[in-house]
Parts: C-alpha cells; structure tokens; sequence
C-alpha cells in the first residue's frame, strides 16, 4: 500500500531499498522478513506499519521500479524525431532493464503476475501507463504519416511488449547473454519492415 500521508518515513523508505537490494540475488520468496528488516537495519515489525505483509511492500517496490523506469523511457524518448525511433528507443531500454537485473524480471515475468492481487495495485497501474505510453507514441506515428493508419494501435502495443519479453525470457530463465542491440534491431525490422522477403 501506497502511504497515506504527505512524506516518505525514513522507516519505509529503507524497507523499500532492502527488499530491492535483496531482489538482485535472490528469488523473492526465498527472503524473510527478518532478512528484509535486517539488511534495511530496522526492527521486524516496522514492516506491518507500513505494509500488510511482505507481498504488499514487493507490490511497493515494484511502484518504485516502475516509475522510474517510465519516467527514464520517456526522458530517452523526448528527442527522437520519429514514432519508430521512439518505439526503437522503448525495446532497447526494455531489454537492458531485464538482462541487468535478471532476478526481478524472472519474478515479473513468471510470478507476479500470476497473482490476481497484482492487478489491483499501483505497480499494475503505473504498468499500464506505460502501454499508454506506447500507444500513444503509435497514435502519433499514424497520424503524421509514419505507420500505416490501417494499423491498429492497441494491437501493435501488445504485439511489441509481447515480443519484447519473449525475446529475453529465454536468457533470463536461463542465464544466458543476450545481445540488446542485436535483438532490438532485428525486433524492429520485423515489427517495421515485415518479414516478406523482398
């Protein structure tokens, strides 16, 4: 749960910072709640002040994640002159986000989402802004002539986050190198140029 009031306590801000750096080498549900207050150095039970329980501050910690990450796309995004330079921008950052931290993808990719609870929290919410987000950029890119207006702009903004996770879930689940810039060119030539030989 979002806090209520009009600050941050230190207190909560901590618990926030522990779990996220905890998330970077282990799997969620192998970290307690005595190593969560622990490596944020406050007592266990401060975790229930600001939390229901565990899940409710990971749902937290992925609020935070996520608005940041949207906040750094659209920054990214800001200069691009073109809606497909913009969307190459969007897939680039997408995947350098998973592969640098492969433990909390691997549990947003095949846990979290899992969870009806995820879907009536802020980390959803703001999850979807950033679909909007893309959506708008495809609406743009009709609109000034750049995609073709036959297009249907929520279908393309699945269709690119869609492939976006599934072509890193492999190396994720696995551990294996992806190379980012590779990917994201050939995911948009496929996604701009189609894959009709020519």
């Amino acid at each position: 749960m979002r806090h209520s009031g009009n600050t941050n306590p230190p207190g909560r801000q901590k618990l926030i910072k522990a779990l996220s750096t905890l998330l970077k080498t282990k799997h969620f549900q192998a970290i307690t709640t005595a190593e969560i207050a622990a490596t944020a150095g406050v007592t266990e039970g401060l975790i229930y002040k600001y939390f229901k329980d565990k899940q409710d501050l990971l749902y937290q910690v992925l609020y935070e994640h996520f608005t940041a990450f949207h906040l750094e796309v659209k920054q990214r995004m800001a200069p691009a002159e073109t809606a497909v330079d913009k969307v190459e921008i969007l897939i680039r950052s997408s995947l350098k986000s998973y592969t640098e931290n492969r433990v909390f993808a691997r549990m947003l990719l095949l846990e979290v989402r899992s969870t009806p609870a995820y879907f009536a929290t802020d980390a959803y919410g703001v999850a979807r802004g950033f679909a909007r987000t893309l959506r708008g950029v495809i609406e743009d890119g009709i609109a000034r002539g750049e995609i073709d207006r036959r297009i249907d702009p929520l279908l393309l903004t699945k269709c690119i986050l869609g492939s976006i996770e599934h072509a890193c879930l492999g190396e994720i689940l696995f551990s294996r190198q992806l190379d980012v810039d590779s990917t994201t060119a050939t995911l948009s030539h496929i996604l701009f140029h189609g894959v009709r030989a020519q």
